[in-house]
């Protein structure tokens, strides 16, 4: 007698516990809850590229002061005397000279 009960017992809970895994299998096969797992796996792959991003842009300007030491192009340049007046600038329509000539009114259309 007390080996039918032991073997009913173990049968009942094997049958509970594979119900209740094809019940949660089933849940998580529905429409919503692939939509939110996808949103979810959305999310998370935006930010590896986002952290991913910020790494190279790390890395970039690691690299870029590395060559800048390199090349001596860290000095810093020197200031503007601020009293002397600046070039005296030409005018670059003066300094064209075009022939009108080329053109005419049948290229114009």
């Amino acid at each position: 007698m007390f080996r039918r009960t032991f073997w009913f017992t173990t049968g009942v809970a094997a049958g509970v516990w594979a119900t209740t895994k094809v019940n949660r299998k089933l849940a998580k096969l529905t429409p919503e809850s692939l939509a939110l797992q996808a949103a979810d796996r959305a999310v998370i792959a935006g930010r590896k590229v986002k952290l991913f991003a910020l790494d190279v842009r790390d890395g970039m300007a690691h690299r870029e002061a590395a060559l800048k030491d390199a090349l001596g192009l860290n000095a810093v340049p020197p200031e503007p005397d601020r009293r002397a007046l600046p070039e005296q600038r030409r005018l670059v329509a003066l300094e064209q000279h075009h022939t009108y000539n080329s053109f005419t009114r049948k290229e114009d259309h």
